[in-house]
């Protein structure tokens, strides 16, 4: 994953996750389809058949229709939504956790295709891709010297599955030029972009979005983690946009013993469906830390509510983004498709957490982080609006609140030192990734851990890059020691990927250190 921006890089994960929300019934198979022609139907073929037919001008009657639909649905709620067949496959593949192609992640280094990392288990890895490789042509395709814009790359490298593609691959560590056969297949999307132990006893896990395969690698991470002697367990869901219900749930199962309530959803008709805690928890009895802050939706929520709800663990963190609607996927057709609001869902104690929207003005309820902002509520827990008359109590007697969003046990404030100007990102991951592929044969050497502890510790590197930078901006004390430590993770990136990048990244991490603060507290 590029780490250009962190907070540019949050809020899109947060918007495509809103945008994807969760889906009531557990599948994207959940699917509406119209059984017959209605009065409502034969009125828009009508007129989309008249402008066709006899309208002054030249019209392309497909983008007519899109724009109609996404004005139609403009006036609903903000998540029931219009996907144009061009973005579907991205939403749904997303969500699926898997894709099919080559499996490689890539920047676009000055005119060309530069694999970063192969995804492990692709078919990259397998025929021998390696990372600082440059894709020079795909079957009859020529890919350098085009700066081709990197959303428009996957088109080359992905396919049907089992099908060919040659690749013409550079490689800068021999200066070598080759061809290469590549079948493509499925290739995973992580969820769980991190699971380690912090100390002895803590373990921690962080999870990206709630997708078909996100249980079973949580799954995996979390016996790894039992097996390596955690007793209390850091479940990181910052940033997360969401995903499918039936997912959260048998995370929350994990953690909630037997016939305990985790979720329930109300239609329009009233209809309600309860989910229930099984027999199958594997850390019922741990210690258990939640993180969430205002990119914290959809079921990120309903994990957070469910815990806090029954009790469980310690919600840590800022007040979570305020997404209590769900969504059904109708297919319209022609490769689109429209994601309805078709009930509500509800926390063990009956607390809604959508926050107040107005169907006339759904652009306001994207920039509410703004406000959030403005009126002190990321820096300070009394900022945080609350509804007296939504207020609810847990069965040991803890109250908590309805009306958007969850607000944490235990608040803890943006970190606004560690800002630094999007300069300093966009030249430190351009520097990190050069410093790496002038140099993998020497950097070989070097595994996370001990990378974590020693690298650079003469300040070398951080040197040569501060004196490239020196006729552009002069950085202040705090922000070098800010510097220091994205320079330092980024090139963890380059070599390591996320595991490299977050533990020494989490280093100085607020809220970690608050949990390291309660767990000392507790003993």
């Amino acid at each position: 994953m590029n780490k250009n921006n962190l907070p540019l890089y949050f809020a899109f994960a947060v918007i495509l996750g809103i945008l994807i929300g969760t889906f009531f019934g557990g599948s994207s198979n959940n699917i509406l389809s119209l059984s017959k022609n209605t009065s409502q139907e034969q009125k828009i073929k009508k007129l989309i058949n008249f402008i066709e037919k006899d309208y002054v001008d030249t019209v392309n009657t497909d983008n007519l229709l899109d724009g109609a639909i996404t004005q139609m649905l403009g006036k609903l709620d903000p998540h029931s939504v219009y996907i144009p067949k061009e973005n579907l496959q991205a939403v749904t593949e997303n969500m699926q956790g898997n894709f099919v192609g080559i499996g490689v992640q890539f920047r676009m280094i000055n005119d060309s295709i530069t694999v970063i990392q192969p995804i492990k288990g692709g078919p990259s890895i397998k025929a021998g891709i390696k990372a600082g490789d440059r894709i020079l042509i795909a079957d009859k395709d020529t890919l350098f010297g085009k700066r081709i814009r990197s959303n428009k790359v996957p088109k080359y490298l992905k396919g049907k599955p089992n099908t060919n593609v040659k690749l013409q691959i550079y490689r800068k560590t021999n200066d070598s030029l080759f061809t290469v056969n590549i079948i493509r297949g499925k290739v995973n999307i992580k969820s769980v972009d991190l699971a380690y132990m912090i100390n002895d006893s803590v373990g921690y896990i962080k999870l990206d979005r709630f997708a078909n395969n996100t249980f079973t690698e949580f799954k995996t991470s979390l016996n790894s983690l039992i097996k390596n002697g955690m007793s209390d367990l850091v479940l990181d869901l910052r940033g997360n946009g969401g995903g499918f219900i039936h997912i959260a749930n048998s995370i929350i199962d994990e953690f909630l013993e037997d016939d305990k309530l985790m979720v329930f959803t109300k239609n329009n008709k009233g209809y309600i469906e309860k989910s229930f805690a099984t027999s199958k928890g594997a850390f019922e009895k741990g210690g258990l830390y939640v993180l969430i802050d205002e990119n914290s939706a959809s079921a990120s929520e309903i994990v957070a509510g469910a815990l806090q709800d029954n009790d469980k663990g310690t919600i840590i963190g800022r007040r979570s983004f305020g997404k209590g609607l769900v969504q059904v996927e109708m297919d319209l057709g022609d490769g689109s498709a429209v994601r309805l609001t078709t009930a509500r869902y509800y926390t063990p104690t009956g607390r809604s957490i959508q926050k107040p929207y107005s169907g006339e003005n759904n652009k306001d309820y994207y920039k509410e982080y703004q406000k959030r902002f403005t009126n002190g509520e990321l820096l300070n827990k009394d900022s945080i609006p609350v509804v007296d008359s939504l207020k609810y109590t847990t069965p040991k007697g803890k109250i908590v609140f309805g009306g958007g969003g969850i607000v944490p046990d235990v608040f803890v404030a943006m970190d606004t030192t560690s800002y630094m100007s999007p300069f300093y990102f966009n030249t430190i991951n351009d520097f990190a990734f050069d410093y790496v592929d002038n140099n993998r044969k020497k950097l070989k050497k070097w595994n996370v851990d001990n990378f974590i502890a020693d690298f650079d510790a003469d300040e070398t590197i951080f040197d040569t890059y501060l004196k490239q930078q020196k006729d552009k901006v002069t950085p202040s004390f705090k922000t070098k020691q800010n510097i220091k430590k994205y320079l330092k993770a980024s090139i963890a990136n380059v070599l390591f990927g996320d595991v490299g990048f977050y533990r020494i990244i989490h280093k100085d991490d607020k809220m970690l250190q608050k949990v390291l603060e309660l767990e000392s507290i507790e003993e």
